[in-house]
């Protein structure tokens, strides 16, 4: 290691050395200048000081034979940038045909779901060996612990004591050949040794696949300029947000509910986004970012929010891939007649937006469409996109929104809900011309229950269904007494405080 003091603005002398002000010192003057020359030896004239001619050592000099052997050692004058690797072909939708079924009665969470997945592609006799799992201490809350004897712990010395738990079957085992990068309470580290691997393509010409899974509290809202700088070096890889949404990890408080790391996702422009809810969603998102970063290459990382709620999980709705990967897709179409709603939701709130679903046909007698939207972010941009197109073709027939297109023959009032702040579904208010209505959950977290969270940031099934109501009342489809009826029928408080302010 080298430790190097120096002075800030150095040689400038009475122009800036040693001053706060160098970063914005735009001119020396002549007297600056001159002693400038003189300090540094530099062969200029006064008659020609004025001018501040450029200098250049002659070809011979010391200084020039330095600079030129420097170049040379580091491979040439110019940094190289390798733009592409020897592709990995990502594996087929079906090698996760587990993921896309029904599960019965068997309840899962998407976290679970992605460990499954992930220890299927370390099996992969092809992509197996680029697999790069980094951890910061939480292995076993996710899961993951049956792959430390699968693939072992990377320790370049092997294993060099007796682990506490050497009496498991799935002990703690490190190897000089391991894969998996346990970096501690390190979340900055992991993110290094994350970024280190989604750039490996480039720095050695070598595809990796690295796989960050942590607290989605302790992502974005922790190491976001590493994630930021990350997009800026086009690094490729899966960063996935575990135990993610304000109101799915119940009696760990704010310090561990996220309803926001979506929102910070957005602010990364190669960042692709996703919050899904079901096992065959998160199959299929990760199969697509395989597929894109490795076999296509292209210059993007994955953000995926997971769960740690165990549920059934149904199978993949036929034909919805495409409709999943640009993020929307009609999940459950209403029956019957009456008044209509859309109904939008992703994450864990999508279970309740299907339940409200159903109260509302069964208590009120309206019809909902349920829309699925994992992917709320990227629709943002694809509709930005499409307005913007038709700012720059004002001649030409206008181009919709997907999110326009998708609604376009299901009428009725829009409401979303997420387990995020409003802001994250209010991004889609210019693509839905309509009634819109938007819940989330602003404010900070606290210990309770899942039900106990979702009404307090009223995102819960009861909540969405008034919501729903009161979007009808506004339209003059149904009498507002109606609304009244069902905050008094589901035991909504109306004068309880706003979650944002408690």
């Amino acid at each position: 290691m080298i430790l190097a003091k120096t002075v800030k603005g150095y040689g400038m002398g009475v122009a800036g050395e040693g001053k706060n002000i160098t970063h914005s010192q735009k001119k020396m003057g002549e007297q600056a200048l001159r002693d400038f020359r003189d300090r540094f030896h530099i062969p200029i004239s006064d008659e020609q000081l004025n001018d501040a001619p450029f200098y250049k050592p002659a070809a011979d000099s010391p200084e020039i034979k330095y600079l030129q052997e420097r170049r040379a050692a580091l491979g040439g004058y110019l940094p190289h940038r390798r733009r592409s690797a020897a592709p990995l072909a990502a594996p087929p939708l079906d090698t996760f045909d587990a993921l896309l079924q029904d599960t019965g009665e068997r309840d899962m969470s998407t976290t679970m779901a992605f460990v499954r997945m992930l220890t299927q592609l370390a099996r992969d006799k092809t992509m197996g060996r680029h697999v790069v799992p980094i951890v910061a201490d939480e292995a076993r809350t996710f899961g993951m612990e049956g792959m430390f004897r699968q693939i072992g712990i990377y320790s370049p010395r092997g294993q060099l004591y007796e682990p506490q738990d050497a009496d498991q079957l799935m002990f703690y085992k490190e190897d000089k050949k391991g894969q998996i990068l346990q970096e501690g309470i390190n979340e900055a580290g992991a993110m290094s040794s994350w970024i280190a691997a989604g750039t490996a393509y480039s720095n050695h010409g070598v595809n990796m696949v690295p796989f960050y899974i942590y607290y989605s509290m302790f992502g974005f809202q922790r190491i976001g300029d590493l994630a930021w700088a990350a997009g800026d070096l086009q690094a490729r890889g899966f960063l996935i947000g575990g135990t993610s949404g304000r109101t799915t990890l119940a009696g760990e408080g704010l310090q561990h509910q996220d309803g926001h790391s979506q929102v910070f996702a957005q602010f990364i422009p190669n960042c692709v986004s996703y919050d899904p809810t079901f096992s065959y969603e998160l199959a299929v998102i990760i199969q697509d970012g395989l597929r894109r970063m490795l076999q296509e290459q292209e210059n993007v990382f994955y953000y995926i929010t997971t769960l740690n709620e165990n549920y059934p999980h149904p199978a993949m709705p036929e034909g919805s891939a495409e409709g999943i990967l640009k993020g929307m897709y009609l999940f459950r179409q209403g029956e019957g007649d009456g008044p209509r709603v859309q109904l939008m939701g992703c994450g864990s709130i999508l279970r309740e937006v299907i339940a409200a679903a159903d109260r509302l046909h069964e208590d009120w007698g309206v019809v909902a469409d349920v829309w699925a939207t994992p992917g709320i972010n990227g629709l943002t941009r694809e509709g930005q996109d499409a307005a913007r197109w038709n700012l720059l073709h004002p001649t030409e027939p206008p181009r919709r929104s997907y999110v326009e297109t998708c609604l376009a023959d299901h009428p009725g009032p829009v409401v979303a809900a997420t387990d995020y702040m409003k802001l994250y579904a209010e991004q889609l208010r210019p693509f839905i011309p309509r009634h819109y209505l938007v819940l989330g959950t602003d404010g900070y977290g606290r210990s309770d229950t899942r039900a106990k969270l979702r009404q307090h940031f009223e995102v819960d099934q009861y909540f969405v269904t008034a919501t729903a109501l009161k979007a009808l009342a506004d339209e003059g489809q149904i009498p507002a007494a109606k609304v009244a009826e069902a905050i008094a029928k589901y035991a909504i408080n109306p004068e309880k405080p706003n979650p944002l302010t408690v």
